[in-house]
């Protein structure tokens, strides 16, 4: 696969990854922490902010493809 289709096809994921995610984050935490006291808002921010990296990485990684030392000659 040429690496320009991979690199649009890596960023429409991401986009979409974090579109998704962000809004399944929000509805959580709407249905989820509306009695919370502030440091359980925190804490779930603070992981969920953090933890869509996660798949980004998979993604970026997909896109980057092999390293060169990994290419067969």
């Amino acid at each position: 696969m040429p690496v320009r289709l991979k690199k649009l096809i890596g960023m429409i994921l991401i986009v979409l990854l974090v579109i998704v995610y962000a809004l399944l984050a929000t509805t959580i935490a709407t249905y989820r922490l509306a009695e919370s006291p502030w440091y359980v808002h925190f804490l779930y921010f603070l992981l969920s902010g953090i933890l869509w990296i996660v798949p980004a990485m998979f993604i970026i990684r997909w896109m980057a493809g092999p390293k060169s030392s990994d290419k067969q000659v």
